[in-house]
């Protein structure tokens, strides 16, 4: 049965504190924009139009601002409001160097752009769609990119047996109390796993990624209960 689809980036009761918060939940959650960062600097050119999908409040966006001088950068968020922070947060960027995409899912974006981006990031957004959908979101991203792009996402991923996932759910738990988190906020959080979020194994990201066209698949990073995959168009 294909579960119902809840509202992307529904961590609740985040948005005015997001960045903040979302530290205190997913381990190594500053160092996915860093990798990404370190693995789009490794590519033969800097991108000269770079997509980020699930943009948040635009953190990501915010550090490559700094790393890639001569990049547009295109953001894109199914929340109004988290582009309204995006904004606040990049008002000190060049206007030219920045366009905001009306609001959209990415399985329901059909914008069509000016030029087809050279990189296209999706991180930590995806996991709250049904399979089906979380197909759509990928296959768009396939199709925006510019041929031999660049497609990088960072998703919650499930473990391969039922003792991992317990064991990662242990890791989550002893990793939010320790990060100020109260007992009933984690249990909240933990009951999410196969309720409002939907996580798929590595095999079964891979195979997604392959199915949607890309000609190159990888997985740069991974950690107990999240991972980071590339792919080339």
């Amino acid at each position: 049965m294909t579960p119902a689809k809840p509202a992307q980036n529904a961590i609740p009761n985040l948005l005015e504190d997001f960045d903040a918060r979302i530290l205190s939940i997913l381990p190594y959650y500053s160092s996915f924009h860093q990798e990404t960062i370190n693995l789009v600097k490794s590519l033969p050119s800097s991108p000269r139009i770079w997509l980020d999908t699930g943009c948040g409040t635009g953190s990501l966006v915010n550090k490559a601002t700094e790393e890639f001088s001569t990049t547009k950068f295109l953001l894109l968020d199914p929340s109004e409001g988290m582009l309204d922070q995006a904004r606040e947060k990049l008002s000190l960027c060049s206007a030219d160097r920045l366009e905001f995409l009306k609001a959209s899912p990415t399985q329901d974006f059909l914008q069509e752009l000016e030029e087809q981006p050279d990189v296209v990031t999706a991180i930590q957004c995806h996991h709250y769609l049904s399979r089906e959908d979380r197909a759509k979101a990928v296959g768009v991203c396939h199709r925006l990119l510019k041929d031999s792009g660049i497609y990088i996402t960072f998703e919650n991923i499930r473990p391969l047996t039922k003792e991992g996932i317990m064991i990662g759910k242990r890791y989550l738990h002893d990793f939010q109390l320790a990060h100020g988190r109260t007992e009933e906020e984690i249990k909240e959080y933990l009951e999410r796993f196969d309720t409002e979020y939907f996580p798929i194994t590595v095999e079964e990201h891979l195979k997604l990624l392959r199915d949607a066209g890309f000609k190159a698949v990888e997985i740069f990073w991974y950690s107990y209960m999240q991972a980071g995959f590339y792919c080339i168009k």
